[in-house]
């Protein structure tokens, strides 16, 4: 009898509509398939590092592409793994106050900074940054840091992409966003991440 009372006096549970799922799904999945691709990024990025020490060190002989090779791999690796982050809840967030709203609250705050500041930021970086990649084409940029000098087209191309992902996966939170702040229910629950 108790469990029969507790079922009729607790909310029941709303569920977004299949259209909206869909949505949230297909670029959910889209992200989580891409994140994992691009950490292979890892591998140049590894085998420069230790294939400079090993010349460097063992043959006396330090390579003119290793630096380059670290750092573009490196920032490719660190800007394309931030959709994955954005998707994981892995970004920055003051817990001490966050913890403390409800979850409607939270779905609010989350909606608005979306809106406002999160999808224009990225629609104008796109902008700013596909700009660049285009020039940098265009001029066959290369770069400066040492003996090597590879093109830098690509990795300036890794920005406008970027913001592209960002933007995609902005657009799948501020979906679960609204929906918290309309039901006051999270259709999915980060794992809190501690450094």
């Amino acid at each position: 009898m108790a469990t029969a009372m507790t079922s009729v006096s607790s909310s029941p549970k709303l569920t977004p509509p299949r259209g909206y799922l869909a949505v949230i799904r297909t670029i959910d999945k889209f992200t989580e398939w891409t994140g994992h691709l691009f950490v292979l990024l890892i591998i140049p990025l590894v085998f420069a590092n230790v294939y400079e020490v090993f010349a460097r060190y063992f043959l006396g002989s330090p390579t003119v592409w290793a630096l380059d090779v670290t750092t573009m791999s490196y920032a490719a690796l660190f800007m394309l793994g931030s959709t994955l982050a954005l998707l994981k809840g892995a970004h920055v967030r003051t817990d001490m106050l966050w913890e403390g709203f409800s979850d409607r609250t939270k779905g609010m705050i989350d909606s608005l900074a979306f809106i406002l500041f999160f999808l224009p930021t990225m629609a104008v970086l796109f902008y700013i940054s596909i700009d660049d990649f285009l020039y940098s084409i265009s001029i066959d940029e290369r770069s400066s840091s040492g003996a090597w000098t590879p093109i830098l087209w690509p990795l300036r191309g890794v920005i406008p992409l970027t913001a592209f992902m960002l933007s995609l996966q902005g657009i799948s939170e501020l979906m679960k966003s609204l929906w918290a702040w309309r039901t006051g229910q999270f259709l999915t629950r980060h794992e809190k991440i501690e450094v």
